[in-house]
């Protein structure tokens, strides 16, 4: 068992012990946010173990202002916005240590039953459901994913409540200039980074390097790859726990996609396959790419354009696509090159695929379902690949990535493809909360149209 990871047993000791006293039941909303509740941590042997808890259903239908939307059909003022259960899925129990005598538990979220208790009926559009259809989906042909996710983020001398009080302008950057793979320059800052890496080892994660970025303050840490819902469970729970850490060192730090004109926050995701004897299957004896890792690569690129929604979920999301800009712009695959939507990378049983279109701000689970969902059609249907790219992809006369949420919603609104993989009422739920996102932001007034506007027009 990894560092930091509890067994039931282990729990309950400690809990006896007295070493516990506060257990986090938490749950991952549309935003890719942990959201749950602080449980006593004897309650939570007590009770919750054994029988979850409630929470209230608008978890999922709310915006990122915890604003209740209309428009879902799971919950809504004319639905009461009655309860789900959480249903604490034990193996991702493990120590937070940045919360003294604190554990953490992720749960499933379920359907409650006529006795108020939590049934066994999953709620289908909880990003953690969505993700697990798409996994058995690929079980069902004998194969399992493995999936690493690399999150850039911004650090900042200023605390959050400082930035908030600014309305997040004048912002000091906790480095000056260009850091990008600078040992001088991470180590301005590596009392946050050590912390970080260490306390993100002690509750379970695997911690492989952090690095300097390219934009002043742009820095990354990189997590061992995992099975597909475990890597997407310690996401969650390191974006969380990164954002404690720098808030108790006086600091702010931010995963948005695009904080201004510079370099974005990217969230490049890789992905292989192995069968049931645990054996990699995206490469040949002679490392080339097999049959199977091609079609499955061709079914990325056939759906990359109807599924950007679930890489790219927000307004902000679509300013990181520049030219030039090492984000993405064209729906092309090429070995190692990054101008590429696509990217190949590795060789013999390391052979992986790697999509550049998500940024920091992505919800995981919704990610990796898209990329197994577009890799199935690409299996199921026996896709050829095109040739790879060479070359300056941005110059290329490829299919374009869209260029704003509203096209990409559209898109996977009216996916054929998509609602085949996640079903009708997944897509019309994710469609809903993008145009919750659109009507919020048309009837936004933003400074850059003061500035324009207040004298000069």
């Amino acid at each position: 068992m990894r560092t930091g990871m509890l067994s039931v047993v282990e729990l309950v000791e400690q809990v006896e012990e007295g070493l516990l006293d506060t257990v986090l039941v938490a749950v991952t909303d549309m935003q890719g946010r942990l959201q749950g509740k602080r449980c006593s941590a004897r309650y939570f042997v007590d009770e919750v173990l054994g029988h979850g808890v409630e929470a209230c259903d608008y978890l999922l239908a709310v915006d990122v202002e915890m604003t209740p939307a209309q428009g879902f059909e799971m919950s809504s003022w004319d639905t009461g916005y009655g309860d789900f259960a959480l249903r604490p899925d034990t193996s991702t129990a493990r120590l937070l240590p940045w919360w003294p005598g604190t554990a953490l538990v992720l749960c499933d979220i379920a359907q409650v039953d006529a006795s108020g208790r939590a049934g066994s009926v999953p709620v289908a559009v909880s990003p953690r459901q969505v993700l697990r259809r798409q996994l058995d989906r690929l079980a069902e042909h004998g194969l399992r994913a493995y999936v690493g996710t690399e999150l850039e983020f911004l650090v900042f001398d200023d605390s959050y409540e400082a930035a908030w009080r600014s309305g997040y302008r004048d912002l000091t950057a906790a480095n000056q200039y260009n850091i990008d793979y600078s040992l001088l320059g991470t180590a301005r800052i590596e009392p946050l980074l050590r912390r970080i890496r260490g306390e993100m080892s002690g509750a379970g994660l695997y911690v492989e390097s952090a690095k300097g970025e390219c934009r002043p303050g742009q820095h990354e840490i990189a997590f061992r790859y995992d099975e597909a819902l475990i890597t997407c469970d310690n996401h969650s729970i390191y974006k969380t726990g990164a954002k404690e850490i720098a808030a108790q060192e006086g600091k702010s730090l931010s995963f948005m996609a695009k904080f201004d004109e510079r370099e974005g926050n990217s969230c490049h995701i890789h992905l292989s396959l192995r069968d049931e004897q645990d054996r990699p299957v995206f490469a040949k004896d002679d490392g080339e790419p097999s049959a199977l890792m091609r079609h499955f690569l061709a079914g990325q690129l056939d759906c990359l354009r109807e599924f950007t929604y679930l890489y790219a979920p927000n307004i902000n999301s679509y300013k990181r696509f520049v030219a030039g800009s090492f984000a993405p712009t064209a729906a092309a695959w090429g070995r190692d090159n990054r101008t590429c939507a696509l990217r190949v990378v590795g060789n013999g049983p390391s052979l992986r695929m790697e999509n550049r279109v998500p940024g920091g701000d992505v919800n995981p689970y919704l990610a990796v379902a898209g990329l197994i969902a577009a890799g199935l059609y690409g299996i199921e249907h026996n896709l050829p690949l095109e040739p790879e790219f060479h070359g300056n992809a941005y110059r290329s006369q490829r299919p374009r990535v869209p260029g704003t949420l509203r096209e990409a919603a559209q898109l996977f609104g009216d996916s054929t493809v998509a609602r085949a993989a996640f079903g009708e009422d997944v897509v019309r739920h994710y469609r809903n909360a993008a145009q919750v996102e659109l009507d919020a932001f048309d009837a936004a007034v933003t400074d850059w149209e003061r500035v324009r506007g207040f004298e000069r027009l």
